[in-house]
């Protein structure tokens, strides 16, 4: 009785497995076909270009070479899908096949599995359920039996037909997000990059300054937000980001802050506070904040979109997300804008003629039709874009190529040093340069700084919709229609009041003394309603705080010499000067205000501060003290204020990350 039990089950197993694979039909074609539409469903519409990073050796070199490169639970994962991508395949060939007659592996021909329909584009592999990779059209003028109906996924989704043609499969297997208008795809987090793969500014933390020895202190100032993004990437991968990322005055700039705006028809307005140091009692904030205008109505803008479009960029996190930026970007844009695109990989090329940005749909469709493969030709890139934008420049108009990458310029100029040197050549053009950096893994954040200093540009970086909409959407104005160029900021300390001071950031944008006065060296620009913050914590004269003994064999001075030889007024911290340039002067103009002691705080200072401290911890650096990250995440809350967009919010859960993965 239990024999024939067993038997039972037996059979109700095979019944199962029976109503749960295809019926069998030609197994050679389905293999040959199932191949085809796996590599169209996550290849380019061309055939793929050689890359730096694409393996020879055919596919089973290239699963060798991922495999050797992968982390353990990496290589488990890849191994794993490989496995069940197998198994689908060849279920109903061994179904069918007669395995009690030996004999010859039947021949695979091109024939036997012809494609139909156009590949599909844009969509990552994991959305694309294997099973529906498998289904497609017979080959033309067969006759061959429909395959037997495959249960209903557990998602809900739609089944598709035998003879659904590879247009619809690319449809089914898109993200919802990308098949229905006027919504965006989620934002994207991957698993943290490969380490030793990425390039950062190598730089030290500001040192201390002797005042007595060197009162004065001259720097560009800097509202790029690039390393706010990338360390706020790498804390949620739960990973604590390396020193080079960490640019305080970029963490600080991030932040919209209060500051008084500037009177009628003045470019911006400088404002200068004095706080108390929450680090260190002994010592105090010097506070400068200066506030953009925003012009009455701004000029036609032309956009050269130049987008990397190597075989790096295939990650969702770099051109599936680039595509949803500019198409937030785009909404944005007036009429009498126009827009170019520009591409490079293993050559470049222009993809879209300058189109009036009314043309939204022309300009959507020629985004979409972007794939990503081959190497990098950054330099040929680069030279198409500026060529393209100087045939779109008009007198009375702003003109800006927007340089969209991860940064890996293998092709041509590869050292940022050369690549900055190209680019400060055209500047003076007109044309402006930014730059926006998307994903991981090979990101070269030092490139990407260079030339956005160079191009007369900002830098910002991109891992998310949320991302892209506070850059190119809420603040578009200061991203793209400047209102100051080369703004350069130099403070003089009075040695009888200031025995010390630091400047907290801006580490790579100091200058030297005798810049400030030389309108051909270059400096930061502003945009319109852009907003700069420094930060100065100083020791006044006599503070036990003090870290350096005094002189003893010579005097402190009683008063300095300013510039033009005029002794400072008594009781002042010290003297700001600023100079800049109105878009396309080439003299300067000139701005003075004294740094009074009893200055009253700016608005929104302590969470400046706060800001500051964190980046100081992040850092390892020691003229924090004793200060630590539950200090940083206190002062934070308490000076939070209006926090309309939830950035700062977001700033304290980061603080407490940070001092959860620091331990």
């Amino acid at each position: 009785m239990t024999g024939n039990h067993d038997h039972d089950d037996l059979d109700d197993l095979a019944r199962a497995l029976d109503a749960a694979t295809p019926a069998p039909r030609r197994k050679a074609g389905d293999i040959a076909l199932a191949m085809k539409n796996f590599d169209a469903l996550q290849g380019s519409r061309d055939a793929a270009r050689p890359t730096s990073d694409r393996p020879k050796g055919g596919i089973f070199g290239g699963i060798r070479t991922m495999l050797s490169t992968l982390s353990t639970r990496g290589a488990l994962a890849a191994s794993t899908a490989v496995a069940a991508l197998a198994m689908v395949a060849l279920i109903p060939v061994i179904q069918g096949a007669d395995l009690s007659r030996p004999g010859p592996a039947p021949t695979l021909t091109e024939a036997d599995a012809p494609m139909t329909g156009a590949p599909m584009t844009g969509a990552p592999m994991a959305e694309a359920p294997v099973a529906d990779a498998l289904t497609a059209a017979p080959p033309a003028g067969r006759d061959l039996p429909a395959p037997a109906p495959a249960p209903m996924a557990a998602t809900g989704a739609a089944e598709i037909a035998s003879d659904a043609p590879m247009e619809d499969l690319r449809t089914f297997a898109a993200p919802a997000a990308k098949r229905m208008p006027g919504i965006v795809a989620p934002d994207v987090h991957l698993l943290p990059p490969e380490t030793g793969t990425e390039a950062y500014p190598d730089f030290d933390s500001s040192a201390l300054r002797i005042t007595a020895q060197d009162p004065v202190s001259t720097f560009s100032i800097d509202v790029d937000t690039a390393s706010w993004s990338i360390l706020r990437n790498t804390l949620q991968r739960g990973d604590l980001p390396p020193a080079g990322a960490v640019r305080i005055e970029e963490m600080v700039n991030y932040f919209p802050y209060d500051y008084p705006a500037p009177e009628a028809g003045e470019a911006f307005r400088a404002s200068i506070g004095v706080t108390p140091t929450p680090w260190n009692p002994g010592t105090r904030i010097v506070h400068i904040g200066l506030q953009g205008a925003l012009p009455a109505e701004r000029a036609p803008l032309n956009l050269v979109f130049l987008i990397d479009t190597s075989g790096s960029m295939q990650d969702p996190a770099k051109l599936p997300l680039l595509k949803q930026s500019f198409r937030l970007l785009l909404g944005q844009l007036a009429p009498q804008d126009e827009v170019s695109i520009v591409t490079y990989a293993g050559s470049a090329g222009r993809v879209l003629d300058p189109t009036p940005a009314s043309e939204r749909e022309t300009i959507l469709a020629a985004l979409d039709r972007l794939d990503a493969g081959g190497g990098t030709a950054g330099q040929e890139g680069l030279q198409q874009a500026y060529a393209t934008a100087g045939q779109m420049t008009a007198e009375g108009e702003v003109t800006r190529v927007i340089l969209a990458t991860d940064g890996d310029f293998n092709v041509g100029l590869s050292d940022p040093g050369a690549l900055a040197d190209y680019i400060a050549a055209k500047r003076d053009s007109g044309t402006y340069l930014s730059v926006l950096g998307f994903g991981r893994g090979n990101l070269d954040d030092a490139t990407m700084q260079a030339l956005a200093q160079a191009g007369n540009g900002t830098a910002a970086y991109i891992d998310t919709l949320s991302e892209a909409q506070k850059v190119l959407v809420d603040q578009l104005s200061g991203a793209l229609f400047p209102i100051a160029d080369d703004v350069k900021i130099q403070v003089e300390f009075n040695p009888a009041e200031v025995a010390e001071y630091r400047l907290i950031g801006y580490e790579t944008r100091a200058l030297r003394r005798e810049d400030f006065n030389n309108d051909r060296v270059d400096a930061g620009e502003i945009g319109a309603g852009h907003q700069v913050t420094a930060l100065y914590e100083i020791t006044p004269a006599g503070s036990d705080a003090r870290l350096t003994e005094p002189l003893r064999y010579g005097a402190e001075p009683a008063g300095t010499a300013g510039a033009a030889g005029t002794v400072g007024g008594p009781g002042e911290l010290g003297f700001l000067r600023l100079r800049y340039k109105a878009p396309g002067d080439t003299g300067s103009r000139l701005i003075e205000a004294p740094i009074l002691p009893d200055a009253q705080p700016l608005p929104d200072a302590g969470f400046a501060l706060a800001v500051a401290g964190f980046g100081g911890l992040l850092r390892g650096d020691t003229w924090l003290g004793g200060w630590g990250y539950g200090d940083a995440i206190d002062l934070a809350t308490g000076a939070r204020g209006e926090d309309a967009f939830g950035y700062r919010r977001e700033a304290i859960s980061l603080m407490r990350l940070a001092d959860s993965l620091s331990r």
